[in-house]
């Protein structure tokens, strides 16, 4: 019998709602190479997107565990729904050796998914591929690296679910690399990157006290809020100089209905970086936008498939 109260803790510790930015970039690369090549594997569609989901929880755990190590969420005052880790450590519902534990089997099964996937594949670029996404998902807050407190992982988590995900899930379907889905999953890995990005404002003072240097640290509320906006920004004029430029169909324009979100997001923003509970619709919305941006632009391929 499912013992629903401790299901949905672990559904707190693993932070699943989040898995989102492991599937829109899957369906991404998916739908690119269909449009391309006419090919869609369900099986590999299915074992992909366990498999990097799997990846994604055992990263979330692994970071609970470190920032639990280093001390950095137990100084987190300012714990919302989108920052400061799950708080199943601090609020002792499960011991912090366990959930380094479910890390490394999540780990695991994961890479047990890349193994078999590459097998199939009868190439090693899948194997590459999980490798990188293993050892930067745990060295992510693991010693010796730290790389989400030495400045690079807003850079490393965009470069993950951006360029990693979207052409390594095209690849897995097409057997070959494509300009087009590299093209098409920057605007993805930015936006998931402003997603870490505008959760780090509530976990400023924790985040400076153990020297974890985000954005935010390093730059300063004020002037990564600017930032922050730039990139998101950017977003569109890369999308609208894809499609200038014939590297992405006219139809990913179709993104552009999300344009008045955006400017939400902005208005929000701009008035309350510097308040926790009135940012809220600022991070819940950059989530939003990359849902909605990333289905969008798989919809525009499954068009350009069709038409």
């Amino acid at each position: 019998m499912i013992n629903f109260k401790r299901f949905a803790i672990w559904v707190k510790a693993t932070r699943a709602p989040f898995l989102t930015a492991t599937l829109m970039p899957v369906l991404l690369g998916a739908a690119i190479s269909w449009s391309e090549t006419g090919r869609f594997d369900f099986l590999i569609f299915f074992m992909v997107l366990v498999g990097i989901s799997l990846l994604h929880l055992a990263t979330n755990m692994c970071n609970d565990y470190f920032d639990h190590v280093t001390k950095n969420d137990w100084l987190n005052k300012n714990p919302t729904p989108f920052s400061g880790g799950s708080r199943v450590i601090q609020e002792g519902a499960i011991s912090p050796k366990r959930i380094l534990a479910f890390s490394l089997v999540f780990f695991s099964a994961g890479s047990l998914i890349g193994l078999w996937l590459n097998h199939r594949m009868a190439t090693n670029v899948i194997l590459f591929l999980g490798i990188t996404g293993v050892l930067l998902g745990f060295f992510y807050t693991a010693l010796p690296l730290k790389i989400g407190y030495r400045g690079l992982g807003e850079i490393v988590v965009g470069f993950c679910f951006g360029p990693l995900v979207v052409v390594g899930s095209y690849y897995s379907q097409a057997m070959k690399f494509s300009w087009t889905a590299f093209w098409a999953s920057i605007p993805v890995g930015i936006l998931v990157a402003l997603i870490l990005f505008i959760n780090e404002f509530p976990d400023y003072e924790a985040d400076k006290a153990v020297s974890k240097n985000t954005f935010v640290v390093l730059l300063g509320k004020e002037k990564a809020i600017t930032l922050f906006n730039i990139f998101l920004w950017l977003i569109y004029i890369i999308i609208a100089a894809c499609v200038i430029f014939r590297i992405l169909p006219w139809a990913i324009l179709i993104t552009f209905l999300t344009i008045p979100a955006a400017f939400r997001i902005t208005e929000v923003s701009r008035k309350n970086f510097d308040k926790v509970n009135e940012l809220l619709p600022a991070n819940a919305g950059t989530i939003g936008l990359h849902i909605m941006v990333s289905f969008l632009m798989s919809v525009s391929f499954l068009l350009k498939a069709f038409f």
